[in-house]
């Protein structure tokens, strides 16, 4: 395998800016990849998150850029937003010297700027499936001449259902273009997609990644899902936390949790996919020099995130991916020095945990969380501390001369040192400890089917159940019916309804309730708390590339 990155013979500057950015040689995928690109070769690759798969595709990209060109010359599409500025920032980083110009496009932004931009001229675009399609039937992004096509994350925005759109865009660009596709699971749709699209593709696997958790103590937390706010905060009132990482599903998730645990005495800063770069670095350097001790992060906002020291890893959620808990938890425990990794599983996930101990050959422990009795025990033994502290520094001069005047007015020094202490706590403001309350384990399925069939023999003929029928237009408990414009007749399907509402209103899936196909429309439940997210993103909402409007049913 080549050791540097002046052996692939890539563009000096290319060469000269990435061993500026601190790489100088390249991964597994890099050193399989760039060589069958800087050939013109088609790929088709399977990379996992964490592999240098952005440098892996855009350093050949970056080296073919051709001057004067007056088009765009490069795509890549990706599954998120976040993504897409992620890739878009490496490629600007990576092609800085040869003067590349770089367009990330996605939803949320701004059409104007967009558009402003294209008109410049730019020679790269990132972006995901909607907006482009957006701008191409605006006329205003001509993939005519476009000479290398990346799809990255396939796997992904077939999933969220992007497949059309997909060919549409490919379908915009030259027959003879260059395409790599890039994707963690080489599925038959994949495959499909391949056959039809690239020209006798080179495919290349990567190794999955290490597991290398040796070093890193692991323990779950079993937690009802309500309540994960409650234990986390239990857990950061007893843990040794110098740093630590907070993996979150959701970009709205990560910013809601900091905010949540900063009103509760944990400062802490959310790491989205929305900031812009220069915030985000400010973010992350107040995190390397200790001025932040908790960053709240998805996995796409920490992609690329290398920072020594991190004392704990936090799974508010746990992942699907076994591969992404090893990759989550690796940020710990680094450099000869051990690290902790602690993963709130709620009675939903205990099959995802096992997948996760299947994949790491190692049981991980399960833990009990700390209890009110306990916390408080901490705190005063953490006060005891502060002040023998103080004690032994024999710093005291101004305070003890406060002490004597009090001894003097005939107060009694024990009663005193009290009055102090309970000063210091009313100022420091005491957290309240949230209630945690028995996990409620979820029955099996057949227990609910047997529950059913009993309670339906218990009513007799001519009798009616005491409980009320569900019926399409009563959403259950908590969620609320929203009806969407198009149906059956339209070609929607439920898993059509879910990968949009989940992306565009940036909601997790799995919080979709029932859903109703009828022939020109759709009902749809979804839980209270996210209704106004929804409605205030249905502008965005297509399916099949349907335009569809959405309102309270």
């Amino acid at each position: 395998m080549t050791s540097e990155f002046s052996q692939l013979d890539l563009h000096p500057q290319l060469v000269q800016a990435v061993e500026a950015l601190g790489f100088t040689t390249p991964t597994p995928i890099q050193a399989a990849l760039i060589p069958l690109l800087l050939a013109g070769h088609d790929i088709i690759g399977q990379a996992h998150t964490g592999t240098g798969k952005t440098a892996a595709f855009g350093l050949p990209m970056l080296h073919h850029l051709q001057a004067d060109y007056h088009a765009v010359q490069g795509l890549v599409v990706v599954p998120t937003r976040e993504l897409a500025s992620q890739v878009a920032q490496a490629l600007h980083d990576y092609g800085q010297q040869r003067g590349v110009r770089v367009l990330p496009i996605y939803g949320g932004e701004a059409y104007a700027r967009q558009i402003n931009r294209l008109q410049k001229g730019v020679d790269l675009v990132v972006g995901t499936p909607g907006r482009l399609l957006d701008l191409m039937e605006r006329k205003v992004l001509d993939l005519s001449r476009v000479r290398v096509v990346v799809l990255d994350e396939a796997d992904e925005m077939l999933s969220m259902g992007f497949i059309e759109d997909i060919e549409t865009i490919l379908a915009a660009t030259p027959t003879d273009r260059q395409t790599a596709l890039l994707s963690a699971t080489l599925s038959p749709e994949i495959r499909r997609l391949a056959d039809r699209y690239l020209r006798d593709p080179r495919a290349i696997t990567t190794e999955r990644e290490q597991v290398t958790v040796a070093a890193i103590e692991q323990r779950t937390y079993l937690v009802n899902n309500a309540e994960k706010l409650a234990a986390l905060t239990r857990l950061f009132e007893m843990e040794p936390i110098t740093s630590a990482l907070i993996f979150v599903r959701t970009r709205a998730g990560a910013g809601e949790l900091a905010a949540e645990l900063s009103t509760r005495g944990f400062p802490a800063e959310g790491l989205s996919g929305e900031l812009e770069q220069d915030e985000r670095e400010r973010v992350l350097n107040r995190f390397r020099r200790g001025q932040t001790k908790v960053l709240v992060a998805t996995d796409v906002a920490a992609r690329g995130l290398d920072i020594e020291n991190i004392s704990h890893v936090f799974n508010f959620d746990l992942p699907e991916d076994p591969e992404i808990y090893v990759h989550r938890i690796g940020r710990t425990g680094r450099a000869g020095k051990t690290g902790i990794a602690i993963s709130l599983v709620t009675p939903a996930e205990r099959w995802r945990l096992g997948r996760i101990e299947g994949f790491t050959k190692q049981r991980i422990s399960a833990a009990t969380l700390p209890t009110v009795e306990q916390i408080e025990q901490h705190r005063e033994e953490q006060l005891l501390e502060q002040v023998t502290v103080w004690l032994k520094r024999g710093r005291t001069g101004g305070e003890r001369r406060l002490a004597a005047t009090l001894v003097d007015a005939g107060y009694d020094p024990l009663e005193i040192a009290a009055a102090a202490l309970r000063h210091v706590r009313t100022v420091e403001g005491q957290r309240s400890i949230l209630p945690i309350t028995e996990v409620q384990e979820r029955r099996p399925r057949h227990a609910l089917r047997e529950v059913e069939m009993r309670s339906r023999r218990e009513i007799r003929p001519g009798e009616q159940s005491s409980r009320p029928r569900r019926t399409q237009g009563a959403p259950e408990v908590g969620m609320v019916s929203l009806n969407l414009s198009k149906g059956r007749l339209h070609g929607v399907r439920p898993s059509d309804v879910v990968s949009t509402i989940a992306y565009h209103a940036d909601i997790p899936g799995h919080a979709i309730g029932k859903i109703f196909i009828q022939d020109h429309h759709t009902v749809v439940d979804v839980p209270e708390r996210f209704v106004i997210q929804v409605l205030s993103k249905a502008h965005n909402f297509r399916i099949n590339r349907q335009t569809i409007t959405v309102e309270r049913a």
